[in-house]
């Protein structure tokens, strides 16, 4: 537990929270259930063993961080990730209460575990170590079954480098879902196309074989589609768009809306991770505090790449 003022609270809360959950807690010395509250809090900060920080702010000294996070009334608590505000809640509430609230949010010890395996991985991977990533990720996933960043990596990995079959079962639990995972149906349709490839004939066809049947007729959309099969298989992303757009534009709907589904998947798969330390926009929390926040998305080149195609599939479908 770390006293916060106005001078510290910068690199005690903010710069904290961008790697471990800040719980900001607002007490003064004349409230009663702040008390009550704020060994409770101690407790459960050690029984957490550094899976969030506790802090305390004496809000009748530090009025102008009390007023910053509009604090109505103490003892008021306030969770922040990101460096935002993301939950909170007013009142001594007991223990049960206070550990679901936090729960909600705090990584498990197991998430804990995947998410040093699976960073980990990545850099073994950037290493050129493929095997020995295989191997973090498979134990990221065995430590936390349940996590579905770990999950996703190893999948997509395992879809790399071939080993399809143990790409699909790794996707049976979450494809059985409803709604169906976004990202998880990308990596089906990134595994279809590269067994497509693998099994039909078209799959040996150049590029030119494919063009020449389109020439002949352009609403040949079968064969428009495997050809942005064989560009995915390529890694030919941005052909492979191209190819699925010609067919939206002239049958929207033709097998079930196929084209318009991989072209989301492509986006999806293109689209690059949130960095971990970004800021979430804010809004309301559970309890009635209101928490503000502004996140500003600066765009790489293969972010704005993603923004124009989806403008472009955006157009298309109007």
């Amino acid at each position: 537990m770390i006293d916060v003022t106005l001078q510290n609270f910068e690199t005690e809360v903010i710069a904290a929270s961008m790697t471990t959950p800040v719980l900001v807690d607002f007490w003064a010395p004349w409230c009663g259930p702040c008390k009550t509250l704020g060994p409770l809090l101690e407790k459960l900060e050690a029984d957490y063993d550094g899976r969030f920080k506790l802090v305390k702010i004496d809000s009748d000294q530090e009025q102008q961080l009390a007023a910053a996070f509009g604090i109505r009334s103490i003892p008021t608590c306030i969770l922040l990730m990101g460096g935002q505000p993301v939950d909170g809640f007013m009142g001594a509430l007991p223990e049960g209460k206070v550990r679901e609230f936090l729960d909600k949010h705090v990584p498990s010890e197991e998430a804990l575990q995947a998410e040093a395996e699976t960073e980990e991985a990545d850099a073994l991977l950037q290493a050129g170590d493929t095997e020995a990533a295989l191997a973090k990720l498979a134990d990221a996933l065995a430590a936390d079954p349940g996590n579905d960043d770990a999950r996703f990596e190893y999948t997509r990995l395992l879809i790399a480098t071939g080993s399809f079959e143990e790409a699909r079962a790794n996707l049976g639990e979450p494809l059985a879902r409803i709604p169906r995972p976004l990202r998880f149906d990308a990596l089906l349709r990134w595994l279809e196309a590269l067994e497509f490839i693998a099994t039909d004939a078209r799959g040996q066809w150049s590029l030119a074989d494919f063009d020449a049947r389109i020439a002949e007729n352009k609403r040949d959309f079968d064969t428009r589609f495997a050809k942005s099969r064989l560009l995915i298989a390529l890694g030919d992303w941005t052909d492979a768009m191209d190819e699925l757009l010609e067919i939206i534009l002239r049958d929207k709907g033709w097998n079930e809306e196929a084209a318009r589904k991989t072209f989301v998947a492509i986006l999806e798969l293109l689209t690059p991770p949130k960095p971990k330390a970004s800021a979430e926009t804010g809004g309301k929390a559970a309890g009635g505090i209101e928490i503000a926040g502004k996140a500003v998305a600066a765009q790489d080149p293969q972010a704005e790449l993603v923004a124009r195609y989806r403008r472009k599939l955006s157009m298309t479908l109007n």
